[in-house]
C-alpha cells in the first residue's frame, strides 16, 4: 500500500485519477506563480512549475508527509497553449488543434523529506479536422476554460475528435497516474 500524501493541486480530474488508484491523499493548495523563463524549452515548463508548487506547499506544510503537485501544458509545434482567457480563445486554440498533432505534456514533482522525484511524462495527441459547428457546440456546452488547450479529452469532444493517443490517456487527463504510483512506491 501507498502511504498517504498531500496533493497541491484543485484539479478535479486529478483528485478523481488518485482516487480511482487508491492512493490516500488530502488537498492542500497555495498559491503561486505560473509564469517561467521565456528561454524555457517546453518541455521542461511543467516540471519547473509543478516544482514551484510542491515547494510552496511543503514551506506550508512541513516535509512529514510527501508533496504530489503536477502542471500540465498543451504545446502545438514549439508554443504553450495555455488555458483560454473567454469564448472566443477557446474556439481560436480549438480551431488551431483542428486536424493537428499535439504533445500534452504533464510534469510531476514528489517531495519527501529526504527524496525529490520528478519527471515529464509526453502523449502525442492529433485531432480531426473539427467543423466550426462542433467546435462551438463544445465550447459553449462544456465550458473548457480552466483546461490547458481548451479541452477535457474524456469529454464529448475527446470521444468524437480525437483520431489518434499516442502515450499515456490519463497524462492527458493532467496525471500519468501509473507512473506517479510507481514513483510514490519509490519512496
Amino acid at each position: 500500500m501507498i502511504a498517504p500524501i498531500i496533493l497541491a493541486s484543485q484539479s478535479p480530474r486529478r483528485k478523481q485519477l488518485l482516487e480511482w488508484a487508491e492512493v490516500p491523499f488530502t488537498i492542500v493548495i497555495q498559491s503561486t506563480d505560473e509564469s517561467f523563463p521565456a528561454t524555457m524549452p517546453p518541455e521542461e515548463v511543467p516540471v519547473y512549475i509543478a516544482t514551484n508548487k510542491a515547494i510552496a506547499v511543503q514551506a506550508m506544510v512541513g516535509n512529514q508527509v510527501p508533496v504530489l503537485a503536477a502542471d500540465t501544458v498543451v504545446v502545438l509545434g514549439n508554443t504553450i497553449i495555455n488555458k483560454p482567457t473567454n469564448r472566443e480563445d477557446a474556439i481560436r486554440i480549438l480551431s488551431s488543434l483542428s486536424g493537428q498533432k499535439h504533445r500534452v505534456i504533464t510534469g510531476v514533482v514528489i517531495m519527501s523529506a529526504t527524496k525529490t522525484i520528478s519527471f515529464a511524462d509526453i502523449t502525442e495527441v492529433e485531432f480531426h479536422s473539427l467543423t466550426g459547428e462542433q467546435i462551438i457546440f463544445y465550447v459553449d456546452k462544456y465550458a473548457p476554460y480552466d483546461k490547458a488547450g481548451a479541452y477535457a479529452i474524456q469529454e464529448w469532444i475527446g470521444v468524437v475528435g480525437i483520431k489518434s493517443i499516442n502515450g499515456d490517456f490519463y497524462n492527458v487527463m493532467g496525471l500519468p497516474v501509473s507512473r506517479v504510483v510507481q514513483a510514490l512506491q519509490e519512496l
